[in-house]
């Protein structure tokens, strides 16, 4: 296939912003929001987030310079081929193949879940339970009749899932809004007493950094962008814009609704909410309207951010799976295009069917596939860090419309900071290491990917891994 204009370029800023802010922002707001208070504070979650988001720009900025230096389909895919060759180009694109699908599956699972929230009665037909997990027929015909859904819409175009994201980013955002407002009008400082910060001296930057730690899992997304690289017709250097400007979307965001949330609840209220149903957000959102309607209306909103999620990563997972198809460093199939809509139908198909598959084992394996994902892509944005400071010593006449300055202190920020998140993974009880159960997935992911290198080396010679 000629690479002249195989992808339709019909994507703008507006859907390019709305793809990565909506991958950004899932169901954490919705759910996570009380126990980040609880845990640090109001103020000490928004410094918290405001460090987690400084590691996750800095590694944006290694994205927003190469991003429109090499906009090809697959983004990291070309970046880090062209800094440590074919070996190393496939370590970083197949974890993050992972990263992507393991998102999508747990979405996959997550929204049966959340419609239970809505309508207690909705979990019906019990099957089985699986590692702790009750797996109900209704959840399973849900989560495949949305993944049916949304693999249609991303077959018929990518303008089609930007229109699809943007509706849905839009409703997230008025209602983060409502809440916000709502917060300010009816809500009260004295809520704050005893909930700004938790903790004293030490133990309070412990509590902050316990955040901060975490904050950087609900941040990722950005990087889809260059996965669409090819589709985007706006100027190169505006992609670097608006990339960096979806993390700073983000953060704010997230900023917004914590402070909403202790503006809405003291102590005793965020505690009750917990021992309820988790969803403080939403029991923030009831109490600033006395309105049990209002709470539900707010996690329609989460339901929102779940899609969003599930839509931009199986985008990105797509694209990442054919960039490695098209190198035939996996079968050259999943480098087919659609022929009328130019998208890669073999890869989404792929996606989709994985996405079938995975409500029927639970609630409990999800969880662990997302931690697994979350230290595959921790593990790609290192590379990418790694590849922005070898492509400037490398290529140094590369053209870059964007560029970053003080690349050497950024590059070795984002490498270290980004690193760091790696190491954590690794190590037993600092808190992110990861379960035997997660080392599993990892591990067979692993082995899945050693076992395609050398087969496809093999079979298809001086072909593999050709850009």
């Amino acid at each position: 296939m000629s690479k002249k204009n195989r992808f339709k370029k019909v994507m703008s800023s507006t859907d390019i912003l709305v793809v990565a802010f909506g991958a950004m922002i899932g169901w954490g707001w919705v759910v996570s929001s009380g126990r980040w208070i609880q845990n640090a504070g109001v103020v000490g979650t928004l410094i918290g987030f405001i460090i987690g988001g400084i590691m996750i720009y800095f590694v944006g900025m290694t994205y927003a310079e190469l991003t429109p230096a090499m906009p090809k389909v697959g983004g990291e895919h070309v970046f880090s081929y062209k800094a440590f060759g074919p070996t190393g180009s496939f370590i970083c694109t197949w974890a993050l193949i992972l990263s992507y699908i393991g998102v999508v599956c747990f979405e996959a699972v997550s929204l049966p879940a959340i419609i239970q929230y809505i309508f207690p009665s909705f979990a019906q037909g019990y099957l089985y339970t699986i590692a702790g997990s009750d797996v109900y027929l209704t959840s399973i015909l849900l989560a495949s009749f949305c993944t049916i859904g949304i693999v249609i819409i991303n077959i018929l175009g990518i303008k089609a899932a930007s229109i699809f994201q943007t509706v849905l980013t839009v409703t997230i955002a008025v209602v983060g809004i409502i809440l916000v407002l709502a917060s300010a009008l009816n809500g009260s400082a004295a809520n704050l007493d005893g909930q700004i910060l938790v903790g004293e001296g030490i133990g309070c930057v412990k509590n902050i950094f316990s955040v901060a730690v975490v904050a950087p899992f609900f941040l990722f997304g950005f990087d889809v962008i260059p996965q669409v690289a090819e589709e985007i017709n706006i100027p190169l250097e505006k992609i670097a814009k608006v990339l960096l400007l979806s993390i700073i979307c983000a953060v704010t965001f997230y900023g917004l609704v914590v402070l909403a949330v202790g503006y809405a609840l003291d102590t005793d209220g965020i505690a009750v909410a917990m021992k309820g149903s988790g969803l403080v957000t939403a029991s923030a959102m009831e109490k600033v309207f006395n309105s049990t309607v209002m709470a539900k209306i707010l996690i329609i909103g989460g339901l929102c951010g779940v899609v969003t999620s599930w839509n931009s990563f199986l985008i990105g997972g797509s694209r990442a799976i054919f960039s490695m198809a098209e190198s035939r460093m996996i079968p050259g199939r999943f480098s087919v295009l659609d022929k009328k809509y130019k998208t890669p139908v073999n890869a989404l198909l792929l996606i989709g069917i994985l996405s079938l598959i995975a409500p029927f084992f639970g609630r409990t394996m999800l969880v662990w596939i997302s931690d697994a994902a979350s230290f595959a892509c921790c593990l790609a944005y290192c590379m990418v860090s790694m590849s922005f400071v070898i492509l400037r010593k490398k290529e140094p006449d590369l053209h870059r419309p964007y560029k970053v300055r003080n690349y050497k202190f950024v590059g070795a920020t984002a490498t270290f900071l980004s690193g760091l998140m790696v190491v954590l993974y690794l190590i037993p009880g600092s808190g992110c290491s990861m379960t035997i159960e997660e080392w599993i997935i990892v591990g067979g992911w692993t082995i899945l990917g050693i076992i395609f290198y050398f087969i496809c080396k093999r079979h298809y010679g001086e072909k593999f891994a050709k850009l």
